[in-house]
């Protein structure tokens, strides 16, 4: 039996080591790996399992296609349970190796002793597939070092698409050494990442696109077509996206993954993988996405990628995922079925979280008669946990970190279900500590740093949640971490798609979250930068989406779907403002305007800026086709809304007033009169608590007093936001001395015309401005 993959709702010689600078102080961390002596007549290739009786090293010149040229058995380091060989180069060309070195590790252990007789494809000395410690070993599959810096392909091919041949079980006898993907022994090469942008994320706007997405829909000549959907692509989008006016660059995850099998079968997805949240590897970069696909190629493509990036100012982000890996989950039923790339078959029960009972997913958690060590705990709903409370485990992961930030250039990460990485149960459950010093989360803001407000630094991103009980931490992260807001997205998406159909929104819900969540980030110290408001991001609808579709449309036929999962119509919140073209376009300029208005950081999904539709499927996960790649033809289709997104965005770059470094404290800090911020009703009064509370109340509005932000050009600014169905005629505040209302953005209908913008801003005449329904009003005070 196969075991499917399952989808979440994604020529050199010489080798440069693994030694990372500013890596935990241990034995471990520093040899794992591949590295040369000083003169590079020396190989060494070293890995770490706690419970390995034998490891062979086996050395190949082609991917695939033929028996390893070389074989060597490793030695055992008792301290550390680092597993070594040291070769001689000139060994590696006698016996064939004249390219690239390429290789892979067969391991032995408690469930299969070594016995002499045994040869490849045979079950020779096989005692189980697993035992109740946990191992898996089988030394009939070759399994990809967990420190390779590139690997030669993917474990389907176009040639070879039969998974079941990495299985134990049925297919325990099966040999994989020539198909499996090998890692890429590499020559040291300069790290030419360009300079590194040193700015306060405060002052950052995040553009959340996939990379391949970015470039492999472009329709005009910007981009070769031999670098469509690749690092190299990318590059030449460097300048394109600084000119939008975004400055951090947040790609989906661009790790080694299986995707050379997309889009082979005419007519369908099943089985493919787009988004790639399912690593086979921590520090390889994803040969796909490379135009250069030679050894070292990829790895050479993507700083050059960054450093095309860093030339434009901009930052370079990648959503990284450290919660399972691509290696799946074990058969449910009797846990013997299980595949082995490369973390199982070396050391099943450090790197992932076996469960401590003989319980399966298939009898609901009651013990059957299967013995345990056979299943694992899953908190992240596609395979079993990766193992965040083993110190082996932390390790890779910081050293993983530190890869990608110092010798690649990465300026941030996002998370994936990062709750997983504050869990300190190495077996049998989950439990969220961010207190200990030792764990994942806070060696990353330690030893990374974690970006401070000076600039320097590293943004770690979290997504603050997982699935299961005593998972959902937003808010909960240590110091120096910033997460994604979730609780941002869904106040405003029932103030605008559920009016009259959900009624417990509250102004003071929304001015909460105006305000930048200080109920989330101000109890432990920190600052409404540390929270990344967003209305839609990768994982749903896209903004046009939100408010044209009542519910998903996830099982389209092909090319338009169908995809499993996806958030559920209760969690979309999403309305398709009865059909009207006009209403839908209002709504989505909203949507950008709440959140480039509010205190925090913001994030746009990529293609947003150009009214991008993903056809009503709000989790294409498996969809690596024209209609989810970026259409540059909606620039010109739905050219107002893009210049407004650009207006809006240098909006915000413009007036420091919205980018606070402090919570909101309602005084008036410089004896001018205003408030650092004023909440305010239709008539012009302060809002109180019985207006604030009163969830019938739809209109609120906002002014930041502009005297007290550095580098402010407006005297104040007022924000008007009107949820209700009708026109609100709101009174504006009383100018101060020798300045008056200019309108800067409206996002009426009426509007539209003149692009719901004016530069420079419009004088506004009278002392009330008509707040259009369902629509948002920025005006700046000057003289």
């Amino acid at each position: 039996m196969s075991i499917p993959f399952r989808l979440r709702s994604c020529c050199g010689l010489l080798a440069v080591g693994i030694v990372l600078a500013g890596a935990p102080s241990t034995a471990l961390a520093a040899t794992l790996g591949t590295s040369f002596d000083a003169d590079g007549t020396t190989v060494t290739f070293a890995v770490y399992s706690s419970g390995a009786t034998r490891i062979e090293v086996s050395v190949y010149a082609n991917a695939t296609g033929e028996d390893a040229k070389a074989t060597y058995e490793l030695t055992l380091d008792p301290g550390t349970r680092v597993w070594t060989k040291t070769v001689a180069v000139a060994d590696l060309r006698q016996k064939g190796v004249t390219g690239a070195v390429l290789y892979g590790y067969r391991a032995w252990g408690p469930n299969w002793p070594f016995d002499p007789a045994w040869r490849k494809g045979t079950a020779t000395g096989f005692v189980a597939d697993f035992d109740d410690a946990g191992n898996r070993f089988n030394p009939n599959k070759l399994l990809l070092d967990p420190y390779a810096r590139e690997v030669t392909h993917d474990y389907l091919t176009p040639a070879q698409r039969d998974g079941s041949i990495y299985q134990s079980g049925a297919d325990r006898a099966t040999d994989t050494g020539s198909p499996a993907p090998k890692g890429i022994v590499l020559p040291a090469a300069p790290k030419d990442f360009g300079v590194k942008p040193v700015r306060p994320f405060k002052d950052d706007i995040v553009y959340e696109v996939h990379l391949r997405g970015l470039t492999m829909g472009v329709l005009d000549e910007s981009v070769p077509a031999a670098e469509r959907g690749t690092y190299a692509g990318a590059a030449r989008r460097a300048a394109d996206l600084k000119a939008l006016g975004v400055t951090a660059v947040e790609f989906l995850p661009v790790f080694e993954f299986q995707n050379d099998t997309n889009g082979l079968t005419p007519g369908s997805a099943v089985g493919d993988n787009y988004w790639g949240y399912d690593p086979n590897s921590f520090f390889a970069p994803d040969r796909r996405y490379s135009s250069n696909k030679a050894p070292g190629g990829p790895t050479r493509e993507f700083r050059e990628m960054v450093k095309a990036f860093h030339d434009q100012g901009l930052k370079v982000y990648l959503d990284v995922v450290f919660n399972h890996t691509g290696e799946g989950d074990a058969e449910p039923t009797t846990g013997t079925t299980a595949r082995l790339h490369s973390w199982r078959g070396l050391d099943n029960p450090t790197y992932y979280e076996v469960r401590d009972d003989n319980a399966s997913p298939t009898n609901l958690g009651r013990p059957n008669q299967w013995r345990k060590g056979g299943f694992y705990v899953n908190n992240n709903g596609v395979g079993p946990n990766l193992n965040a409370a083993n110190r082996v485990v932390r390790d890779m992961v910081i050293d993983s970190l530190k890869y990608w930030s110092e010798e690649m250039g990465v300026d941030g990460f996002r998370f994936d279900l990062a709750a997983l990485l504050g869990n300190t149960l190495e077996r049998g459950g989950f439990r969220f500590d961010k207190i200990p010093g030792d764990n994942i989360l806070n060696r990353a803001a330690r030893d990374l740093p974690a970006r401070g407000a000076d600039g320097r630094g590293v943004e770690l991103i979290a997504e603050p949640y997982a699935i299961g009980d005593g998972t959902f931490q937003l808010g909960s992260f240590p110091t120096g971490w910033c997460e994604w807001n979730d609780r941002f997205r869904y106040p405003f998406r029932k103030s605008q798609n559920k009016l009259g159909v959900i009624q417990d929104v509250t102004p003071a819900d929304l001015i909460r979250h105006f305000a930048g969540s200080s109920d989330l980030f101000q109890p432990n110290g920190r600052k409404p930068y540390h929270g990344v408001n967003y209305i839609v991001c990768h994982d749903g609808f896209t903004l046009r989406d939100l408010y044209s579709y009542r519910s998903k449309r996830n099982n389209q036929p092909f090319p338009l779907g169908p995809s499993e999962g996806g958030a559920d119509d209760g969690q979309n919140l999403s309305w398709d403002s009865g059909g009207d073209a006009a209403l839908q376009r209002r709504a989505a300029r909203n949507g950008l305007a709440l959140v480039l208005v509010s205190a925090g950081v913001p994030m746009v999904l990529g293609g947003d800026e150009m009214y991008r539709t993903q056809f009503g499927n709000n989790n294409p996960s498996n969809l690596d086709n024209e209609k989810f790649y970026l259409d540059y033809q909606d620039r010109h289709t739905h050219a107002r809304h893009f210049a407004y997104t650009k207006a809006l965005l240098a909006f915000r770059h413009a007036h420091p007033v919205f980018r606070r470094a402090d919570f909101y404290d309602g005084r008036d800090h410089n004896g001018n009169g205003l408030k650092d911020v004023t909440w305010l009703t239709d008539d012009g009064a302060e809002a109180d608590a019985g207006y604030l509370d009163n969830p019938a109340n739809h209109f609120i509005a906002f002014r930041l007093d502009g005297t007290e932000a550095a580098g402010e050009p407006a005297s104040s600014v007022y924000v008007a936001y009107n949820g209700w169905k009708d026109d609100i005629t709101a009174t504006l505040p009383a100018n101060l001395p020798g300045t008056r209302w200019r309108r800067a953005f409206d996002t009426a209908t009426a509007h539209e015309p003149a692009g719901n913008h004016w530069q420079p801003p419009a004088p506004v005449t009278g002392p009330t401005y008509k707040v259009a329904a369902r629509s948002v009003v920025l005006l700046v005070e000057s003289p």
